[in-house]
């Protein structure tokens, strides 16, 4: 087994650049772990981009095949809680960082990493899901706990058209939230009311204002962005709102005042999805197959590649000129 040969793009470092290229290795050639994979699915997340192309020092050890998700079956499990033909999905941890990941026909993992596939998606809908998909769980999860009420008021998510805006979009409204989407593409707005988006806002006509308290518009928001964005939205959330911060595509840096926080009570909520416990990865999962499935995920997941497909399409998500998900076909059969 351990002489099986397998295809990967995997990710060098060449005279201080990172190259990746599809490859043809051996299962000796993987990571360590205890539980041995055929990958069916993966699929392409900005920091996959990221890492793949060393626009962002994401790959913490070199080589390393990319990919931060997968799903398919068990092939070989040392440990008694996985058995040969059980379909399951990797997500977060190391996984296409510091480990090799999803981006290879089979992938060889640690066994705390890996999650029963849960009854109600199947292995393609997990990765049309993917980190994206988990990432919007772990957002309800905040703000649930936060007390974020659907009927408080209009709810704001900004890069709507993303992964993890688009699926946020669906998931909030079939959970009765008024969403107003945020975009800077006007082309995507009917798609993004088709979504469940109440209203779509256009980013290129927003005015920031420079007051460190602006009038209350939003009930609550989730952000992809950062930087100015994620500034003005904590000056414009009303008071008990609940922001939570996703991303940084529009900057790492955040220029706020006390005010929003003391005098509002506007909660500021992170979230990282490489490092969840293990108890909530499985329970969200288990939401994800069942309340916060999308409703539209075929349209949100709407674009699949194969493995070599994958370079052009780090190029257009880097871009911007990507909507919703891209989901890689490893093993799987053709959607």
């Amino acid at each position: 087994m351990m002489n099986e040969s397998l295809r990967a793009l995997r990710a060098e470092r060449v005279d201080g650049k990172v190259r990746s290229t599809l490859q043809q290795l051996k299962v000796s050639d993987l990571s360590p772990g205890e539980v041995l994979i055929r990958v069916a699915w993966s699929s392409v997340n900005y920091k996959d981009a990221l890492a793949a192309t060393g626009a962002g020092r994401i790959i913490t050890r070199f080589p390393c095949i990319p990919g931060i998700d997968l799903s398919g079956r068990v092939i070989h499990s040392d440990d008694p809680r996985f058995s040969e033909g059980d379909e399951v999905l990797v997500t977060g941890y190391e996984l296409g960082t510091g480990h090799d990941g999803g981006y290879a026909e089979i992938a060889r993992v640690p066994a705390d990493w890996v999650v029963p596939l849960p009854e109600g998606l199947d292995l393609y809908e997990a990765m049309a899901l993917g980190t994206a998909g988990f990432t919007v769980a772990l957002c309800v999860r905040r703000l649930e706990d936060n007390h974020q009420r659907p009927d408080a008021g209009p709810f704001l998510v900004t890069g709507a058209t993303g992964g993890v805006g688009s699926i946020a979009v669906d998931v909030l409204s079939s959970l009765g939230y008024q969403v107003t989407a945020l975009t800077g593409k006007k082309e995507a707005h009917d798609w993004l009311r088709e979504l469940g988006a109440a209203q779509v806002l256009d980013r290129h006509e927003l005015e920031y204002g420079q007051a460190p308290l602006e009038k209350g518009r939003w009930a609550g928001a989730i952000d992809n962005v950062g930087g100015e964005l994620l500034s003005w939205i904590t000056r414009t959330t009303r008071p008990w709102g609940n922001v939570v911060s996703v991303g940084l595509a529009g900057g790492s840096q955040l220029n706020t005042t006390v005010m929003p926080f003391i005098l509002r009570g506007v909660a500021l909520l992170g979230v990282t999805s490489s490092g969840c416990p293990a108890q909530w990865r499985r329970e969200l999962w288990q939401r994800l197959a069942s309340d916060l499935k999308p409703r539209h995920l075929r349209s949100i997941a709407a674009t699949e590649v194969g493995l070599e497909e994958l370079p052009g399409v780090f190029e257009r998500i880097l871009a911007g000129k990507v909507r919703g998900r891209v989901v890689v076909r490893i093993g799987g059969e053709k959607v």
